[in-house]
């Protein structure tokens, strides 16, 4: 608990959001801007009423079950992964592709995608209709994670 704190604290101090995964209940003691729910995790209905009302709250998806289920939940967003193959995490689950994404922009919540993605290959994801891309992996290709964070930022602010 004390780790989260501190993180959102130095999070607020830089105008970022804080976002706790798995845990409704971190989340609202330590302050964050709201969590992040795997199928395994607690309900979005029941992180609701754990959290503040402006609380943010995503939803992993994986299978078009998943993601027709998560477009009936009370989330202000939707993650669907892995969208290419990715060594960073077992998943347990097939790489979706881009036309997966392009679905689940069409429930109207913003997308997030996750799962494989790199530098070359973000724009790719963005226009299939993702918000916004989740990175890993690539984010160490070079040894310069800071600066690989910054050339995302860069490429993708242009689009």
């Amino acid at each position: 608990m004390k780790a989260a704190r501190s993180i959102v604290g130095h999070a607020r101090d830089r105008g970022a959001v804080v976002l706790v995964n798995d845990r409704a209940d971190i989340a609202r003691l330590s302050g964050a801007d709201g969590v992040h729910l795997g199928q395994s995790d607690l309900a979005p209905e029941a992180a609701r009423r754990i959290l503040a009302s402006s609380a943010m709250i995503g939803r992993s998806t994986h299978t078009m079950t998943e993601l027709e289920a998560a477009a009936r939940e009370p989330v202000d967003y939707i993650a669907i992964g892995p969208v290419f193959g990715t060594s960073t995490k077992v998943t347990g689950h097939d790489a979706v592709g881009l036309a997966m994404v392009s679905r689940a922009a069409r429930y109207g919540r913003p997308v997030v995608a996750i799962g494989g993605i790199t530098l070359e290959t973000a724009p790719s994801v963005i226009a299939a209709g993702a918000a916004s891309v989740a990175v890993i992996g690539d984010l160490m290709t070079g040894g310069d994670p800071a600066g690989r964070a910054r050339a995302f930022v860069e490429r993708l602010s242009r689009l």
